[in-house]
C-alpha cells in the first residue's frame, strides 16, 4: 500500500538548494522530491527543523561570502 507524505514546495537559489541536499544526504529526513535547480518538496513536519539547520550552516564562518537565504515556501502539497 502506498504511503502519502505531506510536503511543502520550497523555492530557493541553487546555492541554498545544494546546502539542503547536503543536509538531507545523511539520513534523508527532509526531501520528498528534488524537482529542479530551484525547487524541492520538503516534508512538512521537517520544515522548521530544516530552517534551523540552514541558519546554523549559514552562521558558520567561511572563506567566501555566505549564500543568501532566498528560501520561499510556496505551499503545502
Amino acid at each position: 500500500m502506498p504511503k502519502a507524505v505531506k510536503g511543502v514546495l520550497v523555492e530557493c537559489d541553487a546555492a541554498i538548494k545544494q546546502i539542503i541536499l547536503k543536509i538531507d544526504s545523511n539520513k534523508h529526513d527532509y526531501i520528498v522530491e528534488d524537482l529542479d535547480d530551484e525547487h524541492v518538496v520538503i516534508k512538512e513536519s521537517q520544515l522548521q527543523s530544516l530552517k534551523i539547520r540552514l541558519n546554523d550552516v549559514r552562521k558558520r564562518p567561511t572563506s567566501g561570502a555566505a549564500p543568501s537565504a532566498d528560501v520561499n515556501v510556496i505551499g503545502a502539497r
